[in-house]
């Protein structure tokens, strides 16, 4: 029987929490600073920016004593009692940020929930503080959801629901959702957006320089401007529910009658731009995923691949937001998926792109291929005083798991590996990352990709991930490698589709 790698990497210290203590701190200051400037034009926006502002500043604030007093305690402390103190602080910080930020709804919030799938090097209390962030947002009460919904339909619940229930089904960073049953009996999901969201989200965005400083630490030689706009866009579409209507919709159509890939219908009466219906999708969460059997979490994490990576070549678009509580589960492989605010759309040059570097650096292995391939793409520049090896050592690690042949186990410190490699932390390749650059379109792949291995380590998920991947790649096209690979062939030929890969 053929062995099964798993791919691990030296564990390393990452800090999430006091990146993004120091992230919420560093707003303060740009915050203040475009306050002077009168950038926020109302007195409610204000006072609400001043609230924000006091809860980030004293988040930093602390973290900063923590910090000081830690790193006092350890100057006398043993090897080991150094240790203990450093876990200490990272769980205490961990802590102050998932209260401050479980309680800010908007952009910052986003990037603590963010956080808290990504980073699978922190210890084990540490990420679940910081998953409290994925499920438990604070939601409206009863009274505020009622007025919320009535104001935007501009009648009274009665005459749009046969039924509503008040108490929130999921709670998130810009809405909520809740159960009800329209007037002709069906049975809905009702997605309704917080009051003063919007404008929250913009302060965060419009005030973006502390985001700027982030980038440019993690990446000297990034050109940050075009991937703030980048991820400012695509923040902010998130909370047009009339766009992700439209998507939704798109995807349901795609994907309507697939064996093993749902997508709730939209009810296109009973939306608004801040009130999304759909139908009422059953299933168990990630978290009961996590103790199924391995067959199960290996179907469940191919279904997964399948639908995130297979949707850029079969249709150019592409779910961004690799969210835990956005999947519903069953048995078989079966996945639901929920939220469509965030889709990347590739046109046919940047999906071109994609390929040239799959066939480069797996199908070919050709490295010199490759590194044309992102000197074009403007990832690096092209008198960078790299070798080609250099170049093939740093890049062979994101597509590690589909370069071996066979079942490879995608695990916590593969997955944690991908942060610290992502931001030079692994102590490498620290001169090649001062002059690596991220274009646009790579951004929102870049999210995804590492939230997906972070769900993948959970599940700890074994496939043949170059088998899959060959059946979804446009040049390769191979025939069905797996069960769910041979339904949803059959599927796509009884559509009259080419029987390729999802």
């Amino acid at each position: 029987m053929r062995p099964v790698p798993s791919l691990r990497l030296p564990p390393a210290p990452v800090a999430t929490a006091v990146l993004l203590a120091a992230a919420a701190a560093a707003a303060v200051v740009v915050r203040r600073r475009d306050d002077a400037d009168e950038v926020v034009a109302t007195a409610v926006e204000r006072a609400t920016l001043g609230r924000r502002n006091l809860a980030v500043a004293g988040l930093g604030a602390r973290t900063g004593r923590r910090f000081a007093m830690t790193a006092a305690r350890k100057t006398f402390a043993s090897a080991e009692r150094r240790s203990e103190l450093d876990r200490e602080f990272q769980l205490a910080t961990a802590g102050d940020v998932t209260e401050a930020l479980g309680n800010m709804k908007g952009a910052l919030m986003k990037l603590g929930q963010m956080a808290s799938y990504i980073d699978s090097g922190l210890p084990d209390p540490v990420r679940q503080t910081l998953a409290q962030l994925q499920n438990d947002a604070p939601p409206m009460t009863p009274e505020l959801a009622r007025s919320t919904v009535e104001a935007a339909f501009g009648a009274p619940l009665a005459e749009r629901f046969a039924e509503f229930d008040l108490e929130p089904i999921a709670a998130a960073s810009i809405g909520q959702v809740h159960r009800a049953i329209t007037l002709d009996g069906r049975a809905v999901a009702v997605k309704v957006q917080y009051p003063g969201v919007a404008e929250a989200v913009a302060a965060d965005l419009g005030n973006a320089d502390w985001l700027f400083a982030m980038l440019a630490t993690a990446f000297p030689g990034l050109e940050s401007g075009p991937v703030v706009e980048e991820l400012k866009e695509r923040l902010g579409e998130e909370l047009d529910y009339e766009l992700e209507a439209a998507n939704q919709r798109e995807f349901a159509e795609f994907y309507r009658g697939h064996p093993f890939i749902h997508v709730p219908e939209v009810i296109d009466e009973l939306c608004t731009p801040t009130v999304l219906t759909t139908e009422l999708a059953v299933g168990v969460s990630f978290d009961e995923v996590c103790t199924w059997t391995p067959e199960e979490r290996n179907r469940t994490a191919e279904t997964l691949f399948r639908f995130s990576f297979g949707s850029i070549y079969r249709s150019a678009a592409f779910n961004g937001d690799p969210h835990p509580g956005n999947y519903l589960f069953r048995p078989g492989g079966e996945v639901t998926f929920l939220d469509f605010g965030l889709v990347k759309r590739f046109d046919a040059e940047q999906t071109d792109l994609f390929e040239r570097m799959i066939n480069a650096m797996v199908i070919e292995r050709d490295i010199p291929a490759f590194r044309s391939v992102i000197t074009e793409a403007g990832l690096i520049a092209p008198d960078a005083p790299f070798t080609d090896d250099e170049i093939g050592d740093y890049f062979s690690f994101y597509y590690t798991y589909v370069l071996a042949d066979g079942p490879v186990t995608i695990d916590e410190e593969y997955a944690a590996g991908g942060v610290r490699h992502l931001f030079g932390t692994d102590g490498e390749h620290g001169e090649l990352m001062k002059q690596l650059n991220v274009p646009p379109s790579f951004v929102v792949l870049q999210r995804i990709t590492l939230g997906l291995m972070g769900l993948f380590a959970s599940l700890e998920a074994t496939a043949d991930w170059r088998s899959i991947a060959s059946e979804l790649w446009p040049s390769v096209s191979a025939p069905p490698s797996t069960d769910l690979g041979r339904r949803a062939a059959e599927y796509r030929r009884g559509r009259g589709q080419e029987p390729m890969g999802l």
